[in-house]
């Protein structure tokens, strides 16, 4: 049975300035979670919280019902897995070595590497495409192939939760997808519960489960997107305001913003259509 990850009454601060203050969440097991909402709101705090790598001023975050911070740190490392944002591995490190490292939390004095070990990390580089590139040195891989690393290296960890934090950033949008879809074939192939900290609020409506919106601190709205993701709660969240219709791929909504360039108002007027080149052509020859 897939565990289950939960925070009550989280207050989390750094340098005595409250950043998260009495935040209760459930995250859905087995589903993936997207959390979504201004810069400094608070979104990366708390994935740090949930990952054990913050220790809250107050309340607590419960794995199957136990305070994690009462936990075992090798024990934790069996059930969480945690991709912080930019990563650095050691120069010169190969795919094959990064990956390996997964398997630390397994390792004992008594339980040293095992064939089941590196079964675990062919199957990890098998599952994230990487297994044509294990000899290569990760300071000699695009962006999208060192990402993929990164979480091969988590998924050989063999934690039934993954805690991703901005995983899509710096690749262009092509590696962004794909580290996307990555990410939706371990959640359903292996039923593992996912939870990212996403800035692109379309790819979080298109790939999430499950939305929690933050704001200074708080969850102001999670559920189905489709149930929470309205014109009315970005103006809220992000003060920007948009339209909201659907992802005309996936059925799932579809943010577009409305700047001041784009609306008649402040000014500025509507840019009037471009005439067709041929047809201006042909008018200007009268024809």
């Amino acid at each position: 049975m897939t565990p289950q990850l939960n925070a009550t009454r989280l207050r989390l601060a750094y340098d005595g300035r409250v950043v998260v203050d009495d935040l209760d969440l459930s995250v859905p097991a087995g589903r993936i979670s997207v959390i979504i909402g201004a810069n400094a709101c608070g979104k990366s705090t708390l994935l740090r919280a949930l990952a054990r790598l913050l220790v809250p001023r107050g309340g607590a975050v419960h794995l199957d019902g136990r305070s994690i911070h009462t936990m075992p740190t090798r024990q934790v490392a069996q059930y969480l897995g945690i991709l912080p944002q930019s990563p650095v591995a050691p120069e010169g490190l190969t795919v094959a070595d990064l990956v390996h490292q997964g398997r630390a939390p397994h390792q004992t004095w008594w339980r040293q590497w095992s064939a089941a070990d590196q079964q675990e990390v062919n199957r990890a580089l098998a599952a994230t495409g990487m297994l044509e590139h294990a000899d290569r040195p990760l300071d000699q891989l695009s962006g999208g192939q060192r990402q993929r690393a990164w979480i091969a290296m988590a998924v050989a960890q063999g934690t039934p939760i993954l805690l991703l934090d901005e995983p899509t950033t710096y690749l262009d949008l092509a590696h962004q997808i794909d580290v996307l879809d990555l990410v939706v074939d371990l959640n359903r192939q292996e039923r593992r519960t996912v939870v990212m900290v996403l800035h692109d609020l379309n790819q979080a409506c298109r790939y999430a489960d499950h939305v929690v919106v933050m704001k200074a601190g708080q969850i102001v709205a999670e559920g189905v997107p489709a149930g929470i993701v309205t014109a009315e709660l970005v103006q809220d969240v992000f003060g920007l305001r948009c339209t909201v219709t659907a992802d005309p791929i996936s059925g799932t909504p579809l943010i577009v913003p409305i700047g001041r360039h784009h609306d008649g108002q402040a000014g500025w007027p509507v840019r009037p259509a471009q005439p067709d080149p041929g047809t201006a052509g042909a008018a200007a020859r009268g024809t």
